[in-house]
Order: structure tokens, then C-alpha cells, then sequence
């Protein structure tokens, strides 16, 4: 895995944390109004193993995730990049949900990256 600096790697699980927030109020809003929320649970499930990855790789924290589980995981965070990609391209430079956009990517790329380092993956 890439040589990471402090600063990036604090921005990147900061970034993940506060995406799972916003998955799992997105969550609970969709589940009062019963509405599917199979999406949003899978997106909610593959942030949280990426969080968890980097936090293996970076912080020495044990994870139990199944091969199977990292493997979707990896390709639900690969997936979420284009559309977020999009949305940085059409944000205005130097504006607050640009940088908030350009972390989300690095960490999302980060998570992908020790997802496909953890051996027997």
C-alpha cells in the first residue's frame, strides 16, 4: 500500500466515519418511510469494512470480515467512485463540498487499495 501521510490518513477515516453517518441516517429516514433500503444498507456494509481495512492496515486493528465480505465491499466502493468523481467535476474549485469530495475519493480509493492488499483476498 502506498507510503500515506498522517494528515491523509486522519482526512481519510474522518471521511469514512462521516460518510457512514450520513449512510446510516440515510438509512433510518428510508426505513420510516419503508422504502427499499437494500442499497443504502450495501453501500452502509462496504464503507464500514473500508473503515475497518484502513484502520487494520494503518492502526493494527483486528478485523473478522470473510473473504466474500471484502470482495463485495471492494467492488461497492469502486462502484460509489464515478458518481462521486461526477459530482467533483461539477463542484466549484476551492469550495467546501469540493475538498469534502476530493477526501471522500482518497479514502474511498485508500479503502479499495487495503481491501486488495489483505492476503487471500
Amino acid at each position: 500500500m502506498e507510503n500515506v501521510s498522517n494528515v491523509v490518513k486522519l482526512e481519510s477515516i474522518k471521511s469514512l466515519q462521516s460518510t457512514i453517518s450520513k449512510l446510516e441516517n440515510a438509512l433510518s429516514q428510508m426505513t420510516q418511510k419503508g422504502v427499499n433500503t437494500t442499497l443504502v444498507k450495501k453501500r452502509l456494509k462496504a464503507v464500514s469494512i473500508g473503515l475497518a481495512m484502513l484502520e487494520n492496515v494503518w492502526n493494527q486493528r483486528p478485523h473478522s470480515y470473510i473473504q466474500e465480505d471484502l470482495a463485495e465491499a471492494q467492488n461497492v466502493l469502486t462502484g460509489l467512485l464515478p458518481t462521486i468523481e461526477n459530482s467533483y467535476g461539477k463542484s466549484k474549485a476551492g469550495s467546501s463540498q469540493r475538498t469534502l469530495l476530493e477526501r471522500r475519493i482518497k479514502a474511498l480509493e485508500l479503502a479499495i487499495q487495503a481491501i486488495d492488499n489483505i492476503p487471500n483476498k
